[in-house]
């Protein structure tokens, strides 16, 4: 295979030329390696098959070294093992704007970002130029690539090493939320939703479920699709109550317990009845967390749910431009949400019900709040007591 004519494709199926292929990479280590890896494709893979069992994070890594060794052979014409922190920069400046663009760029000169399949001959690795914070993410995840290929003693230094560091910015104030109001506007909605026949009320129903995991659990997408009815579960408290919890696995394989409060277990309740399902969740049932129309059941992807979730926004969104041009700028907002703000909007209302930062903390599964939190624990008990008095939907 000659060089000049190598192409962008997808790392499953790329095939490098001798030339090309890193054996004698010009950043190759000297000593011994601890990857049986002897070219760049492999040693790549190597470092992909770590996070193989996370589909996010596998996903994420794949699409920039994916990016990253292509550019290398197709646009620099150099193994990836033989990059400089030079070639790093250029690099960077590259991805706000891949040239050129029938190359790299999905929908070529016409600039239409669609996207195809993997097997597609028309699938190329952009979908468009990065956003400055996407370019920041795509170094930060070479950088760990790099960085795991020294330790493995593959290369013998990582080129991103050298890269002016950025003082750390405190984080930023959550926007991306919905106001009460504009939250009551998406409820009524769901809940003017047609129930005329058998497929309408359980379009409804997914509807109003789906929405309350996101809100009263605070659930990433990827938490609503990866986890089953059968992680919901009872136990006494200390007070001698029964007490029903969802245990989620979710982002970096983490588990944690989110207290699933009446209102919620009313409406799961609900929900199973109208799937033909009895009312409480059997131990270990695998019923996926929100199931598609009709009698499959299989658990519905993120990219389904998400388009479950854009929909609900949108329909509010348009009864809300119905009213007037005031409402204009309201609607705007609804349009732009995701589910993501969904778990905001869950953080947020918590918070201004007084509920306790800890508390909050520990039912969303964010690692911490300040350095000294980490030192903190929530008693469960009190966790739910106050999730369940003071995190409601209220249909």
């Amino acid at each position: 295979m000659k060089t000049a004519l190598i192409a962008p494709r997808p790392l499953d199926v790329l095939e490098l030329p001798d030339d090309l292929d890193g054996r004698t990479g010009v950043n190759r280590a000297t000593g011994r390696r601890q990857i049986a890896a002897d070219d760049d494709l492999a040693a790549v893979r190597a470092w992909l098959a770590r996070v193989a069992d996370t589909k996010t994070t596998f996903e994420n890594y794949r699409k920039e070294a994916e990016r990253l060794l292509l550019w290398s052979i197709v646009q620099l014409g150099k193994p990836l093992s033989s990059l400089t922190h030079e070639d790093l920069l250029v690099y960077q400046r590259f991805l706000a704007d891949p040239q050129p663009r029938a190359r790299w760029v999905s929908g070529g000169e016409n600039g239409s970002g669609q996207k195809f399949s993997r097997e597609d001959p028309r699938w190329r690795p952009f979908h468009g130029p990065l956003a400055p914070s996407s370019q920041r993410q795509a170094m930060v995840i070479l950088n760990a690539l790099f960085s795991w290929l020294v330790g493995a003693g593959y290369l013998g230094g990582n080129p991103l090493s050298l890269s002016r560091q950025r003082a750390r910015r405190s984080a930023p104030r959550v926007t991306r939320f919905l106001e009460r109001d504009l939250w009551q506007e998406v409820k009524v909605y769901i809940d003017s939703l047609p129930r005329e026949t058998a497929r309408e009320r359980e379009r409804y129903w997914r509807a109003r479920w789906l929405f309350t995991l996101l809100y009263l659990a605070g659930l990433r997408i990827s938490e609503v699709s990866g986890n089953t009815m059968g992680c919901f579960f009872c136990r006494r408290d200390t007070d001698g109550h029964e007490r029903w919890w969802l245990e989620v696995t979710g982002k970096g394989d983490k588990d944690r317990l989110v207290p699933a409060s009446a209102e919620m277990m009313v409406e799961l309740g609900r929900y199973r009845r109208e799937r033909g399902l009895p009312l409480m969740p059997a131990q270990h049932e695998d019923t996926p967390l929100v199931l598609p129309l009709g009698k499959s059941m299989k658990p519905l992807t993120r990219a389904a749910l998400h388009t479950i979730v854009k929909a609900i926004f949108a329909g509010a969104a348009k009864k809300l431009r119905l009213r007037g041009d005031e409402y204009a700028a309201r609607a705007a907002q609804l349009e732009r949400a995701s589910a993501h703000w969904m778990r905001h909007s869950a953080g947020s209302h918590m918070a201004d019900g007084d509920v306790d930062l800890r508390l909050i903390r520990d039912n969303l599964g964010h690692a911490s709040l300040t350095t000294t939190s980490l030192y903190l624990h929530a008693d469960d008990d009190q966790r739910h007591r106050e999730t369940e008095e003071k995190h409601r939907i209220d249909w």
